[in-house]
This record gives structure tokens, C-alpha cells and sequence, in this order.
């Protein structure tokens, strides 16, 4: 089990481009692998959980070339070109790859099972697999290993109780196959990557308001492919510049996704010197450079229609609120607790460790600020995010700090600690 030691320094500085989005990254895969013909994606994120997709169509006979590298060529067999796995596909840590792969694979003409990591078997699959029932899939398991049995599908007109990007893509995917209009509502708008893409490459798809709607049967075109920086990610070395005064970073070429940028808004509303330049569009993904520089926070709160957009970000985020001016409450996000580790749980426990009276809820968490954070052991719970947001802690606590258990930062930013050297300045 690894461990990364940090201790303080002075500022972060310099000009990076970052690894591409993975959540893109997933469904670029995905849709490349369903066109008919040869398809580049550039800037393809390296993460493990985007391996593990580019795994799971090899093993359906999709050709894929370039993995490990920052381009992928993928020749697309079209809706119909699958073909029964081997063996079982094993998605890791991955709940993207495993939740979108569940509707894929309802309406293939064929069985398959996924499986996982152990934090990916206790994670629930149940949002997934009742629509997808609604519209004729036969799937056994609530948890993974999930047995999919595939079969012709209908289509479906869906509520989803919380917003769910996953659960809604899940329904898209199993839509492109099912016969009619498949048509998706949520209470507040996910991130929407799936339906970009999917008109991008063609799909008979519309969007209005917070209902999606798309016709089956019209198969993607395969266009090239280019993946922005992944925002998530930049998340970590915004706040690590914010933080640390006299910092000034510019992230070249990151995501900028209206469903992605809360975090860029939250961390506005708490004070933050955050500008836009460059401005652009590519396969309907806008993105830009995020120029930053250090300064002073003051606490906020973030609830409701805020969270789903920024759900990712709150490990980071409550590093952040640690030394703003101020409490800081993040409410309404019980979703943390079904993350890959049980996230409010796992920050209260690590900020406690650290010398914060943090006070834990059951949907949220209460941190005081500024504080004072002192190096200590903490422990990643096996969370990619959590890991990533304690080194970024390390980096102002005082004395050393030590992250335990973080080979789980390869799943999303394998390339994050050589990255944050490349800024660090002083030590």
C-alpha cells in the first residue's frame, strides 16, 4: 500500500495542460466503438477506470489502438457489431464504466456479467437497473456482479429520483437500441456529456429543459474525437493556488462544460481570482484556460440543485473551506456516502486528524474556518478524490503530512503528483 509524503511550501506557479476528462473519455469509447468506421480521440485521459472501458470493448471485439497514449484509433462495428465477451467483464473501481456498460448491454443479443473492485461491489446498482427493467432488460444483482441477460428493448418515458448522470446515460444508451422515443426527466440537471456527444455523432437526440429525449435505431457516425482537460482534476491545483499566496497558475484547455463548472462558481462565491480566457468549442464541449491566483476565501453554502454539479469536487472543496473566513456547510449531499469510499465520513475523520472541529451530518458536513491544519497521518479510504484533496492539504498544513493507500490516484490522475511538482515553488 503507497503512501506520499508532503510538507509545506510556498506557492504554486507555472502553465499546464492537464489529462483529458474521463468522463468524456468514457463515453468517447463508447460511442466510438458503436459507430460504423474509424474513429481518433484525442487527449484521452490514461486513468485506470478509462482502461477499463477500452478493456471491456476489446473483449467484445472492438479494435482499439494507441492505449497508454494520449490518442486512441477505435474502428467501430455499429450498433449490431458486438460480440459476447469471453469472459467477465471486470470494470475495477469504475462505476461509470459498470452503470453506463449495464444499458449497452441490455439490448445486445447476447448474456454478459460486470464485475468489480471491492469498493465497486458494495456501491448500489439498483438506480441503474429498475429503468432499465422498465424498458425488458433481464439483469440479476443490485450489486456487482451484475448478470446481464441481453434482450429487445422498449422504449421508456423516466423520472429519476435524483439527478444521476449515470443513470441517465445508462437510459440513453439502452434508448440508442430500443424501438420509439426513450425519454429521461430529472429533478434538476446531471452533467450532460452523453447527450453532447451523441448529437455530435449524429444520434437522433433532443434536450429540453430537463428532459432528454432520443429515437433508437439511428446509429452514430464515427468523427474525430477531442477530449478537453478534465476539470475535476484542474479542481485540486485551482485550490492548491488559491491557498497559497502569491500563487498564479494557468491550466490550458480544460473542460468548461456548463454542468461541470460549479466549482469555478462556488469557489467565485467564496472569494476566489479565477478568469476564463480563451474561450472555444470542440464536438460540442466548450473549454478554455483557467487562470488563477491565490487569495483570501470566505465560507458559503453548498446545497440543493448545487450539489449533483459539483459532487466530485466537494473533497477538494472542503480542504478549501478550511481556510476560509467563516463556516462552510455542505448540505443535500448524501451521495457522498455511496462514492467509492463514504466520503462525508472519510473527510470528517482525515480534517478531524488534521486539527478541524469539522461536525459531520448525515447529508453534509460543518467546517470552521480559517483553521489551522497540522500535518498528520491520513488515510485515502481507497478514494482517488480524497486522496489527491489530502495532498493538497499537505501542501499548507504544518509539518508533514503523510497520505496512506494512494495507488487509487491512478484511476482518474495518474500523472497528478508529477503535474503538482511542475508548480511547486519553495519548500
Amino acid at each position: 500500500m503507497s503512501e506520499i509524503r508532503v510538507r509545506p511550501i510556498r506557492c504554486l506557479r507555472g502553465e499546464i495542460s492537464l489529462p483529458g476528462d474521463k468522463s468524456i473519455s468514457h463515453r468517447a469509447i463508447m460511442l466510438a466503438s458503436l459507430a460504423k468506421g474509424r474513429t481518433l480521440i484525442s487527449g484521452i485521459s490514461k486513468g485506470e477506470d478509462v482502461l477499463r472501458t477500452a478493456s471491456a470493448f476489446q473483449s467484445m471485439g472492438i479494435e482499439i489502438q494507441g492505449l497508454g497514449s494520449d490518442s486512441l484509433t477505435i474502428q467501430g462495428k455499429g450498433l449490431k457489431g458486438l460480440s459476447q465477451p469471453r469472459d467477465i467483464i471486470d470494470c475495477g473501481n469504475s462505476g461509470t464504466t459498470m452503470r453506463l456498460l449495464a444499458g449497452l448491454l441490455s439490448a445486445q443479443d447476447f448474456s454478459s456479467i460486470l464485475t468489480g473492485d471491492e469498493s465497486l461491489k458494495k456501491r448500489p446498482m439498483d438506480r441503474v437497473v429498475a429503468p432499465l427493467e422498465r424498458m425488458g432488460a433481464r439483469i440479476e444483482g443490485r450489486f456487482a456482479p451484475l448478470k446481464i441477460e441481453g434482450r429487445r428493448l422498449k422504449a421508456i418515458s423516466y423520472r429519476t429520483p435524483i439527478p444521476s448522470a449515470q443513470v441517465k446515460s445508462a437510459i440513453l444508451l439502452a434508448g440508442l437500441y430500443a424501438q420509439g422515443k426513450t425519454e429521461v426527466t430529472e429533478p434538476a440537471r446531471s452533467r450532460d456529456h452523453t447527450e453532447r456527444m451523441l448529437n455530435y455523432l449524429g444520434a437522433d437526440i433532443e434536450v429540453r429543459g430537463l428532459t432528454v429525449r432520443i429515437t433508437g435505431g439511428k446509429e452514430p457516425v464515427a468523427k474525430p474525437i477531442n477530449i478537453p482537460g478534465d476539470i475535476s482534476s484542474a479542481s485540486f491545483l485551482m485550490i492548491g493556488a488559491i491557498l497559497l499566496p502569491n500563487s498564479h497558475i494557468r491550466l490550458s484547455g480544460v473542460g468548461l462544460n456548463p454542468t461541470r463548472t460549479e466549482v469555478i462558481d462556488v469557489l467565485k462565491r467564496m472569494g476566489a481570482e479565477i478568469e476564463i480566457e480563451n474561450l472555444r468549442e470542440e464536438n460540442n464541449e466548450p473549454a478554455g484556460d483557467i487562470v488563477v491566483k491565490g487569495g483570501r476565501l470566505k465560507g458559503v453554502t453548498i446545497e440543493g440543485e448545487m450539489v449533483p454539479r459539483v459532487i466530485d469536487e466537494i473533497p477538494i472543496l472542503a480542504i478549501a473551506a478550511t481556510k476560509a473566513k467563516g463556516e462552510t456547510v455542505i448540505r443535500d449531499a448524501k451521495e457522498l456516502r455511496v462514492k467509492e469510499t463514504d466520503r462525508i465520513r472519510a473527510l470528517s475523520i482525515n480534517l478531524s486528524q488534521m486539527g478541524i472541529e469539522v461536525e459531520e451530518r448525515e447529508d453534509g458536513l460543518i467546517i470552521p474556518g480559517p483553521s489551522h491544519l497540522l500535518g498528520a497521518r491520513v488515510d485515502s479510504f481507497g478514494d482517488h478524490r480524497l486522496a489527491m484533496a489530502l495532498v493538497i492539504a499537505g501542501l499548507f498544513a504544518q509539518g508533514e503530512t503523510i497520505v496512506s493507500d494512494t495507488d487509487c490516484i491512478k484511476t482518474s490522475f495518474p500523472e497528478f503528483m508529477e503535474t503538482l511538482e511542475r508548480l511547486k515553488v519553495g519548500g
